[in-house]
């Protein structure tokens, strides 16, 4: 892998909420996300000069994650609480779309996108921890991350691809030929085809990042994929990820009742359909941490943080 260049950040907007975990963005280059108490934000005027204006669109009474935006102002939201969610902008009317699978209770949806014939893919997490004990997951290295697809109609999903580490952040290819899955705890993107010869497989699309990806979005289908890094690689939890069942249960055990601090190394990637990184962008000493989503608006790089109180604006790189 080529040498990351450097992330220049250019701006610190607070949101009067903490935990914007995943930011993506609208046709008008306002940016929404979903914060620690529940609530959906628009935030605009982010690259502008000017005070960004920050507006309250719903409050989903759980923990909103990865969003998906629809036409006619429809958000798709994956609430670590209450499951898949579809979320009325115009109203602030929310309503839960699937809550359980299999008659397993949903818990730990991570990340959403929409297919064009009108299906749903988003991703479960983790199976055995919480939100709150996220962490236990990443060292246990636990493998019950899931990808799942609500058909039109249905009320209940069907497992597409389990076994997943830390299942995440989630995109479609171009041609909507396959789906793009981060898997955080494998530091890798994993690919699952939704057509043609390997339809219903999946493989690695691009591994052994240099960080653990999180939450990944695209703007269009002739852009590339971006792919925040919500912290760089540990080279002590590789070797922790080798060693027994036991052991790695036991270490999950003392993690999850450990103070957890971020580190100032954060990082980005954009990667295209065949796998290869385009843009590689870090910073080893950040004051903005944790970074677990990207987006592009107004031209520049909009990051979101489970851990911030706010988003970063930071430049974003020439097209190559």
């Amino acid at each position: 892998m080529e040498r990351a260049t450097e992330l220049v950040p250019l701006r610190y907007v607070a949101i009067g909420g903490r935990g914007p975990e995943d930011v993506v963005a609208d046709a008008r280059g306002r940016v929404l996300t979903g914060v620690e108490d529940g609530r959906i934000l628009r935030v605009d005027g982010l690259t502008g000069p000017g005070p960004a204006r920050v507006e309250v669109l719903a409050e989903t009474g759980g923990r909103p994650l990865g969003l998906e935006l629809l036409p006619d102002d429809v958000l798709l939201v994956c609430d670590a609480e209450l499951g898949l969610l579809r979320v009325d902008l115009r109203e602030g009317i929310v309503r839960i779309l699937a809550d359980s699978v299999a008659g397993e209770r949903l818990r730990f949806c991570s990340n959403v996108v929409a297919l064009s014939d009108g299906s749903v893919c988003f991703t479960v997490s983790s199976r055995r921890y919480p939100l709150q004990q996220w962490i236990g997951d990443i060292v246990e290295h636990t493998g019950t991350g899931r990808l799942l697809r609500l058909a039109p109609g249905s009320e209940s999903p069907e497992v597409l691809l389990e076994g997943l580490q830390f299942a995440n952040g989630l995109a479609l290819s171009a041609d909507e030929s396959f789906l793009v899955v981060a898997e955080t705890g494998a530091r890798r993107l994993t690919r699952y085809w939704l057509t043609g010869a390997r339809a219903g497989h999946g493989e690695p699309f691009t591994e052994n990042l240099p960080g653990m990806p999180d939450n990944i979005w695209r703007a269009a289908p002739d852009g590339p994929i971006w792919v925040s890094l919500a912290g760089p690689r540990v080279p002590p939890l590789d070797l922790l990820h080798r060693a027994a069942p036991a052991v790695r249960g036991a270490a999950a055990r003392v993690a999850v009742h450990a103070p957890y601090r971020p580190t100032g190394a954060v990082g980005v990637l954009a990667v295209d359909d065949e796998g290869g990184i385009v843009h590689h962008l870090a910073r080893r000493r950040s004051g903005y941490r944790f970074v677990t989503s990207v987006c592009e608006a107004g031209g520049h790089l909009v990051l979101g943080s489970l851990w911030e109180r706010g988003l970063a604006v930071c430049e974003r790189p020439a097209p190559k």
